[in-house]
C-alpha cells in the first residue's frame, strides 16, 4: 500500500513506486515465457499438442490448488470460463501451431496481441481510437512481410492464423479478468483466483487431451519431462499469474505494448539457444514494422 505524502516529489516517488511493481512482474512474466517457444518447437515438437496443453494446465492447476479459496458459484463459474478461454483455447492453438511454424516465427506471430487487447479494451469502454487500426495495419503489414520472405516453414499460413487464435484468447481472457476483479466486489486475491481459472482451462482441455493420448503410446525423455514441468510450474504457473495480477493493475496503452516484449526475448532464445535459422533481412524489416505497429497506440495513450 502506498500512502500519499505532503509533498509533490514524495508523492511521484510513492506513485512510481506503486506503478513499477506491476510492470516488473509483466516483464518477469516475459522473461519468463522467452524460453516456451524453443522448448515446444525444439523438445516437445513431438507429442500431441492437446495432450501437452492438459499436462501444463493439469500441473499449474495443483501448484496452486493450496491457495485455492471457497468462491460463489457464480463466481467460480465466470473465472472458470475466463480461464477456458485465455488458458485451455490459447494453449491448444498455440501449442498446435509449432506443427507448422518455428519456434522464433511463432514468438514473431504473437504481435498481434497489443492490437487485440487495445480493440478489445475499446469495445469494453465503448470507446474508439483511430489509433489502434493504424497499429493493426502496420502489425499485419509487418506480419506479412516476414511471412513473405522469412518464414521457411511448409504450411505458414496455417500456423499464423493458429497463433493469432491464440493471441485472441489470451488477450480477451486478460481484459476480461481485469473487469471480472472490477465488477465482483468480493474479497479475493489473485493466488486465491487463479486457482478456478486453470480449472476452468484444464475441464476444457481434459476432453481433447485424453482423446490425443490414445494414440501412439507417450514415451516421455528426461529431458521432455523437464520440458513439461518447467512448462507447467513456471510459465503455465507461475508466469501467467504474474501476468494477470500486473494486467489487472496497469492501464491498457502499457499492457498492450508489454504484451510484445517476448517476441524479441523468444526470438532471441530460439536462435541462440537453440540454434533456429532465419532469414535475418526480413525478419529486420519485419521487426521494424512491427515496433512501428506501437507507435500510433503510445501516441494516443500519452494523450
Amino acid at each position: 500500500m502506498c500512502f500519499p505524502s505532503k509533498t509533490i516529489s514524495r508523492y511521484s516517488s510513492a506513485t512510481a513506486h506503486c506503478y513499477n511493481a506491476p510492470m516488473l512482474e509483466l516483464i518477469a512474466a516475459s522473461l519468463i515465457w522467452s524460453f516456451s517457444f524453443g522448448l515446444v518447437g525444439n523438445v516437445l515438437a513431438d507429442l500431441p499438442p492437446a495432450w501437452v496443453a492438459m499436462v501444463r494446465l493439469g500441473i499449474a492447476a495443483v501448484v496452486f490448488l493450496p491457495f485455492a479459496k471457497r468462491v460463489p458459484p457464480a463466481a467460480a463459474a465466470a473465472l472458470a470460463a475466463i480461464g477456458a478461454v485465455q488458458f485451455g483455447a490459447m494453449s491448444l492453438a498455440y501449442m498446435s501451431s509449432f506443427r507448422y511454424l518455428k519456434s522464433h516465427e511463432v514468438a514473431l506471430f504473437t504481435v498481434m496481441t497489443p492490437v487485440y487487447v487495445s480493440v478489445l479494451n475499446d469495445l469494453l469502454s465503448r470507446r474508439f481510437h483511430g489509433a489502434n487500426l493504424a497499429a493493426a495495419f502496420l502489425a499485419v503489414c509487418g506480419a506479412g512481410l516476414i511471412l513473405w520472405k522469412g518464414v521457411s516453414s511448409p504450411a505458414p499460413f496455417v500456423g499464423f492464423l493458429l497463433v493469432e487464435a491464440s493471441n485472441l484468447s489470451f488477450a480477451a481472457g486478460q481484459l476480461a479478468y481485469r473487469e471480472w476483479f472490477r465488477r465482483a466486489g468480493l474479497s479475493l486475491g489473485d493466488r486465491q483466483a487463479f486457482f478456478w481459472l486453470y480449472l476452468g482451462g484444464l475441464a476444457a482441455m481434459t476432453p481433447l487431451g485424453l482423446r490425443a493420448a490414445q494414440g501412439p503410446s507417450l514415451h516421455l525423455s528426461h529431458p521432455q519431462l523437464g520440458a513439461l514441468l518447467y512448462l507447467g510450474i513456471f510459465v503455465s504457473g507461475l508466469s501467467y499469474f504474474l501476468w494477470n495480477r500486473g494486467a489487472r493493475r496497469v492501464a491498457a496503452g502499457p499492457l498492450a505494448v508489454l504484451n510484445n516484449l517476448k517476441i524479441p526475448l523468444g526470438v532471441a532464445v530460439s536462435l541462440l539457444v537453440f540454434g533456429e535459422r532465419t532469414n535475418v533481412a526480413a525478419l529486420a524489416a519485419g521487426g521494424l514494422l512491427v515496433g512501428a505497429a506501437l507507435l500510433p497506440a503510445l501516441r494516443a495513450e500519452k494523450r
